[in-house]
């Protein structure tokens, strides 16, 4: 691993890995207008090569599809990866709720027993490994009990299945129901500068049980890379083209704190998305930061972010540039 990537402990686990993680849900195609393969494979591979180790990806996304990339371009690399991946949203039974449709198949949510037995079989599969570092339940399931995905849990951690557990897009009761089932490692939420709701619910529980904290939309699905040009247009199923945050407006916003933020970025030599990423990385309670790349430009850009340590005086002139010009961004 490249020397300079800042590396943290997910929970009181055994598993270490960079700070910066790549999230791969765009990879996967859905919501994010198609995806290419071989421009993913290298993005992937860019980002392991620059010393991100961590690569987050779940079987729904692109239903297999963004785990299938990700076995395919960890091959050779594997022992360099630490691989996240998730169970709870499966299209191959009708238990549990039923939360969406993909390509015409209804994906519900279940975290029972047999479930997640099929499911990380499915991702061992899929990915070309026999282990998966962090497993993260996706989605909640009102229809079981948390204890008993716990065990389930936590018997694929004794058999060597998986290495830590982690669970996604929680409430407050739920969090405290996993961290007295068994030992949770991590938690994974969306959170940025304009999502920030965790701050007061589940960070607070997270550091009191040693749980780590990975936050996905780091970059508010790319509004806050400086990026997105004010004129640009969504194409296809490109869930952008029908979020108000993308608005004209906004990304004029978004390109003022862009300015405003040019002097730390000059400091470090650095864009304003890794600005933004290594502000992210020195929030309390935010151990790892998940960011969406689907090139190898981007890749290697993102993984430059963790190697960045902003001063107290930086994160306040980043925190009073935040707080003038990102208001009233729509949710």
């Amino acid at each position: 691993m490249n020397s300079r990537q800042i590396t943290r402990r997910v929970g009181k686990s055994g598993v270490v890995t960079s700070a910066v993680g790549l999230g791969t849900w765009a990879i996967g195609g859905w919501m994010w207008g198609g995806t290419d393969e071989a421009e993913s494979i290298a993005a992937i591979q860019a980002s392991i090569d620059a010393g991100v180790s961590l690569i987050d990806t779940a079987p729904a996304y692109g239903l297999g599809r963004s785990e299938e990339i990700v076995g395919k371009a960890i091959k050779g690399r594997r022992d360099r990866a630490v691989i996240a991946t998730k169970c709870g949203l499966n299209w191959h039974s009708k238990k549990g709720n039923h939360f969406f449709d993909q390509d015409g198949k209804p994906v519900n949510r279940y975290l029972g027993a047999d479930g997640i037995a099929h499911e990380v079989e499915q991702s061992l599969r899929r990915l070309g490994t026999d282990y998966i570092d962090l497993y993260i339940t996706h989605w909640q399931d009102p229809t079981t009990p948390i204890a008993e995905t716990m065990e389930a849990l936590e018997r694929l951690k004794s058999a060597g299945k998986i290495r830590a557990i982690g669970a996604s897009n929680l409430n407050t009761a739920e969090l405290q129901q996993y961290v007295g089932a068994g030992q949770l490692d991590a938690i994974q939420e969306r959170y940025s500068m304009l999502d920030r709701e965790i701050e007061q619910t589940l960070l607070p529980i997270a550091r009191q049980h040693q749980v780590a904290a990975l936050s996905y939309s780091s970059l508010a699905l790319g509004l806050l890379s400086g990026a997105i040009d004010p004129a640009r247009e969504f194409s296809g199923d490109d869930q952008r083209k029908s979020n108000p945050r993308f608005s004209q407006a906004n990304r004029r916003k978004v390109a003022v704190l862009k300015h405003a933020l040019a002097p730390v970025a000059e400091v470090h030599q650095a864009s304003m998305a890794q600005i933004v990423i290594a502000w992210t990385l020195a929030q309390p309670g935010i151990t790892f930061a998940l960011c969406g790349a689907r090139s190898a430009a981007q890749a290697r850009d993102n993984a430059r972010a963790g190697e960045i340590s902003l001063s107290a005086a930086e994160l306040a002139a980043v925190d009073a540039a935040v707080a003038v010009h990102l208001v009233a961004i729509d949710a």
